[in-house]
């Protein structure tokens, strides 16, 4: 097919030969299959902030890095090239997450390149070549559905252990991909996490706990269709608190259930927190807005 104009670019730049098919459109990005040499890859071209629909929360935002106090300043104001930067910034957020997950071990697609708004990362495929089915197209035993929950799970530790919170997984950008077995092996199929443009810094976002939360219990609700009795169990937070006790690693054993403090809560003090960080916040703004 014609190349579209922001794959022609990478065509004249040698980056990839050609474009065989549109794989997806969603609603942040669309995705085509495309020719590397002798390797088949997708490209992932992001839509403008004007022409998709999914919001840039603060949520997810918060605390990410930008490249200079320029740059901060004019995303605080709201400029042009402030909403430019901000854009720029969501992009490079899901490259950033990609390499840094892939290089923790964490099952998502291999990133190869990324090169003006355009994504080149692994295609990950079935059995027969074929770009991987979605977890919710995909029926499953109760025990491929125990099999693959516990993967998924052992992967959201892996991601926090990295210092990331997916901050929107659920089984409509979990991947269901083949993995060859080696020689007489016929191999599996093991889950593949993707779009990861909204991920957010374990340590640095306010917002990550509950955005854990919210992963670890799509899994459940999901994977519980098929074997109900993971309805009952609560990894989310059972993982939370392991992780902000400094207890969580790749290796530590899971049970699903979490005994809730029954302590007292000392109002008085929360109220407290809230309100130096609601001045932090606004003094931060502040220095943004006049670069002190």
């Amino acid at each position: 097919m014609k190349a579209p104009p922001r794959l022609q670019t990478l065509v004249e730049e040698g980056l990839i030969d050609t474009v065989v098919r549109q794989l997806m459109s969603g609603k942040e990005a669309m995705v085509f299959v495309v020719r590397c040499g002798d390797d088949t890859r997708c490209a992932k071209i992001y839509k403008e902030a004007t022409h998709r629909s999914f919001r840039q929360a603060v949520d997810y935002t918060e605390n990410r890095k930008v490249k200079n106090s320029r740059s901060a300043r004019a995303m605080a104001k709201g400029s042009k090239f402030g909403r430019q930067e901000q854009e720029a910034a969501w992009q490079s957020a899901e490259v950033d997450a990609l390499y840094r997950l892939a290089a923790a071990g964490v099952r998502v697609p291999k990133p190869y390149n990324f090169f003006d708004g355009v994504l080149l990362m692994e295609l990950v495929t079935d059995a027969h070549g074929d770009a991987a089915p979605r977890l919710n197209d995909v029926a499953f035993t109760p025990e491929q559905a125990l099999q693959h929950h516990a993967t998924l799970v052992a992967e959201v530790v892996r991601m926090l252990c990295a210092g990331v919170v997916h901050g929107d997984l659920s089984e409509f950008n979990i991947l269901l991909a083949h993995i060859p077995g080696e020689g007489d092996q016929l191999g599996a199929d093991e889950p593949v996490i993707i779009d990861l443009p909204q991920a957010v810094d374990a340590a640095g976002n306010n917002h990550a706990q509950r955005m854990l939360l919210r992963d670890v219990g799509n899994l459940r609700d999901f994977f519980g269709q098929f074997a109900p009795e993971l309805l009952k169990t609560e990894f989310g937070p059972e993982i939370w608190s392991l992780y902000q006790a400094g207890l969580l690693s790749n290796e530590t054993p899971l049970t699903g259930h979490f005994e809730r403090s029954t302590a007292d809560v000392d109002m008085q003090a929360v109220l407290r927190e809230i309100d130096d960080a609601r001045d932090e916040e606004a003094a931060r703004r502040l220095r943004m807005a006049t670069g002190l």
